[in-house]
């Protein structure tokens, strides 16, 4: 980040050497230093003097503690040290990342599509891990993301992290183009969808090369950002090879309702692996620690893969050849020089409560077998094909023979390789010929295939509407339609709360009602209640279940 001053001059620290400067802040520089023992390269950041006053040294502490109580997750900033330097000034230091950030790759790189969901699903890994730790970074955008010398998002800054102590009601300096509507009020409120609304909208401009709601060649002063942000729908990302569904989870994510949102990070990352599958994409795995608050279905809870897995299903016959989906890799993007400062002012923000959940990931398409009938009688006595000529299997027809072996031997082999070949045109030309014209009866003589082409089955909906009402006696009551009843149907369901395991139950009537005990508040580190909240989806009689599950939580 730049600014209009000049740089402060680098501290002395015992046990290491000074270099260059590497960015300027509001409240501290940045320098690259160089460790003696052992000896490597770090990042140092230094408070400013004139900055040191009880609000800035005390988000100087928050920083330091939680980022080491983070910095093992492998897409958050490691931090080596944090200490107070001889003239006064208090430093970090941390791990030196020596590519280009997001923050100066964004607006001047056109980054692939495969790169940004890579760096998402990583980040919101990052951020997940945060929130179940209760805490909230509050100021996620590109020019906090860094690039580790491996090519990893590394997630940094968290100077402003909601914590116990001194969050609520603190003026704080918030980045307006990446914020939530519910930040920007004049009392604002937050709670880890407010994260997921800048991840949301960082990821974003990865292939934007903007801000959500900045206008190019428009007026883009913070009033004119506030007033689209807290009114303006998502404009599109303008680039073709942004699928629907990307913009679609970019449009959920930063809903102006933050019950409208994913309602964890953890619900974000599974939504882009999705965006992977369809793309046929190398998956990117979620990275989180075990015993954290994990939300994924347990094994001795957990309901049949193909119940939970969530897209349309195609029916194959079961003695049909094996689905083997293909994958495209795509290569990494080139990084490039700096970025211009954010704008930011300060705002008063409270306290946090994380939560978390997973989506359940789709599962490949199968491949379609092709069904052919017998050659004609006529093409036993066809020519046999030229020397080297390939045939439509893509093997070659040998033009010679033994010359010892007797002529009605070389005759015959010549019949049987034409005849071969033949039936090989013959029957491509009926699968084809199938296909194009389903609804034509078969032809006279026509065998019918081992292996029938599959039926597509349509996707099942959501469920719409779940919420939750609390009763007096503190039991919970959720409810919910189901947009296309089917006879069947039945409702795979689960809590989804951040320090508790989603446990996966089915029930035959769209409402389910938790006992005041299981309904009860649960505490996280930063003092607040995590939501209450339950993820549904349908599930048919042949055991195919909604393409997406529909989340609700209790008000």
């Amino acid at each position: 980040m730049t600014t209009g001053r000049r740089p402060s001059t680098p501290p002395v620290i015992a046990g290491y050497s000074v270099g260059r400067l590497l960015g300027m802040g509001g409240f501290a520089d940045v320098f690259l230093y160089e460790q003696q023992l052992p000896r490597r390269p770090v990042a140092v950041k230094v408070l400013l003097a004139d900055t040191l006053d009880p609000e800035v040294l005390a988000r100087f502490g928050t920083e330091a503690d939680l980022m080491a109580r983070l910095s093992h997750h492998p897409s958050i900033v490691t931090i080596h040290q944090a200490a107070v330097a001889a003239d006064g000034r208090p430093y970090l230091v941390m791990e030196h990342c020596s590519r280009p950030g997001l923050g100066a790759r964004y607006r001047t790189e056109r980054i692939p599509v495969a790169e940004a969901l890579r760096i998402g699903i990583r980040l919101a890994s990052a951020v997940e891990t945060a929130h179940r730790a209760g805490i909230l970074h509050r100021d996620i955008k590109p020019a906090n993301v860094l690039t580790t010398d491996f090519g990893w998002p590394a997630l940094t800054d968290f100077g402003i992290a909601a914590t116990t102590g001194w969050s609520r009601g603190s003026a704080v300096g918030m980045s307006i183009p990446w914020s939530p509507p519910e930040l920007l009020a004049e009392h604002p409120t937050g709670d880890v969808r407010a994260d997921v609304y800048s991840l949301g909208a960082t990821v974003y401009a990865l292939l934007a090369g903007r801000s959500p709601f900045e206008v190019p060649g428009g007026e883009n002063g913070p009033a004119d950002l506030i007033a689209r942000i807290e009114r303006s729908p998502l404009p599109a990302t303008g680039r073709a090879d942004v699928p629907a569904s990307l913009q679609a989870a970019f449009a959920r994510a930063m809903e102006k309702d933050p019950v409208r949102r994913f309602h964890s990070a953890l619900a974000l990352a599974r939504a882009l692996q999705a965006v992977e599958h369809e793309l046929m994409l190398p998956g990117t795995p979620v990275e989180l620690a075990e015993g954290t608050g994990a939300s994924a279905v347990e094994p001795s809870h957990a309901v049949d893969d193909a119940v939970t897995r969530l897209r349309p299903v195609v029916t194959i016959d079961p003695e049909g050849p094996d689905a083997t989906p293909p994958v495209a890799h795509r290569p990494p993007a080139r990084s490039t020089a700096d970025e211009a400062a954010e704008a930011t002012r300060v705002r008063p923000v409270s306290t946090i409560r994380p939560e978390g959940a997973a989506v359940a990931a789709p599962e490949p398409h199968a491949r379609m077998p092709l069904a052919a009938g017998p050659a004609p009688e006529a093409a036993r006595d066809a020519p046999a094909p030229a020397d080297g000529t390939r045939g439509s299997t893509g093997g070659s027809t040998e033009g010679t023979t033994d010359p010892a072996a007797p002529a009605g031997g070389r005759r015959r082999r010549t019949r049987m390789r034409a005849g071969l070949a033949a039936l090989v045109v013959v029957g491509t030309l009926a699968g084809a010929a199938a296909l194009a014209e389903p609804d034509r009866a078969p032809a006279a003589g026509a065998v019918a295939s081992d292996h029938p082409v599959p039926a597509v089955v349509t996707a099942v909906p959501s469920p719409q509407g779940v919420a939750g009402a609390t009763q007096p006696d503190g039991s919970v009551v959720f409810t919910w339609t189901n947009p296309q009843p089917q006879d069947g149907d039945r409702y795979l369901w689960g809590v989804t709360r951040a320090g508790e395991p989603t446990r996966m139950r089915t029930v035959d009537e769209p409402t389910v009602v938790l006992a005041p005990e299981a309904a009860a508040p649960v505490a996280l580190e930063a003092g607040a209640a995590a939501p209450l909240c339950v993820e549904v989806s349908i599930v048919r009689a042949d055991r195919r279940a909604s393409t997406r599950p529909a989340v609700g939580c209790a008000r």
